[in-house]
């Protein structure tokens, strides 16, 4: 099927926009979504264009706005597997720090106690009587 030759410059211009990454109705993804929306006909009326689809397929990966794109999508899979990788050490320092605490606290328990021992005792030193041996 086909569209009108005013559907047809719509289309083409709205593409041009879109991987030239000067878009004027939409974001600027490069989606078919956007190039409906940017030509300003219906998806269905776009769905008709078949060669302009297919040149639209054929240029989105290598337009400069597409480049962009996938180095965009590159950097933030990288963020995301240092931000993983930081929750992951994140979560391994608190653990440390609840195992730290709990020691912590155990010594803190055998600390009192220990006092309470030593204070219930008597402070009086009794010393030993000397005794001299001799060695034989």
């Amino acid at each position: 099927m086909t569209v009108s030759p005013k559907t047809d410059r719509a289309l083409r211009d709205a593409m041009e926009r879109l991987l030239t990454d000067v878009p004027e109705r939409t974001d600027g993804k490069l989606t078919k979504n956007n190039l409906c929306r940017e030509a300003q006909v219906s998806r269905a009326t776009m769905n008709r264009a078949t060669d302009i689809l297919a040149e639209w397929d054929s240029r989105v990966g290598t337009s400069p706005a597409g480049l962009r794109e996938q180095q965009r999508e590159t950097e933030l899979a990288e963020l995301r597997r240092k931000l993983r990788k930081s929750r992951e050490e994140c979560h391994k320092l608190q653990d440390q720090v609840e195992a730290a605490a709990t020691v912590i606290m155990t010594l803190l328990a055998e600390n009192a106690a220990l006092r309470d021992h030593a204070a219930s005792r008597s402070a009086v030193v009794i010393p030993l009587a000397r005794t001299t041996a001799t060695l034989e």
